[in-house]
C-alpha cells in the first residue's frame, strides 16, 4: 500500500492560517500609525512656504509677522491640503496647521480637529530663524521625526 498524500491536510491548513492571522495582528496596527505619521507630514510641506515668508519678513523687518497677511501669505483657510483643513500665521510668527476629516480633507479621525505648530526663534549670531515643531495634542507616536527631536 503505497499511497501518495496529494494536498494538504487540515491541521496544515489551520497552521497556515494562524500564522498569516498573527502577522496581520502585528503589521495592520504598524501600517495605520504610518499612515497617520504621513498625514501630519503633510504640514511640514504645506508649511515651507509660509516658514519662507516669515523668515524673509524677519530679516527685512527685524519683526515676526503676526498673521498671514503681514508675512505676505493667502489667508488660512486658503492654503489646504489633503489632510490639512488650513494654515495659519500667528502672532510672534507661529504657524498653526490644523487636520481636518470633514470633506474636502480626509485626515484620519485620530488626528482630527488637531493642531501642530511651528515656531520660529532667531538665532543671535546669524540673523537666520530656526523653527521647532511641537503639539499639545497629536499623539507623539505619530509626529514627524524632527518634531520628537527638537528643532530643524
Amino acid at each position: 500500500m503505497n499511497t501518495l498524500q496529494k494536498g494538504f491536510t487540515l491541521i496544515e491548513l489551520m497552521i497556515v492560517v494562524a500564522i498569516i492571522a498573527i502577522l496581520a495582528a502585528i503589521a495592520i496596527p504598524a501600517y495605520q500609525d504610518y499612515t497617520i505619521r504621513a498625514q501630519v507630514g503633510e504640514c511640514t510641506t504645506l508649511a515651507a512656504g509660509a516658514k519662507t515668508a516669515i523668515a524673509e519678513t524677519f530679516q527685512n523687518t527685524g519683526t515676526f509677522p503676526g498673521d498671514n497677511t503681514a508675512a505676505g501669505l493667502a489667508a488660512a483657510n486658503a492654503i489646504t491640503g489633503k489632510y490639512v483643513s488650513q494654515v495659519a500665521v500667528l502672532a510672534g510668527g507661529t504657524v498653526n496647521c490644523t487636520f481636518s476629516a470633514t470633506a474636502p480633507q480626509r485626515a484620519n479621525a485620530a488626528i482630527d480637529g488637531q493642531i501642530l505648530t511651528l515656531t520660529p526663534a532667531a538665532t543671535s549670531t546669524s540673523g537666520s530663524v530656526t523653527w521647532t515643531c511641537s503639539s499639545a495634542t497629536i499623539n507623539q507616536r505619530y509626529l514627524p521625526t524632527i518634531c520628537r527631536t527638537g528643532t530643524n
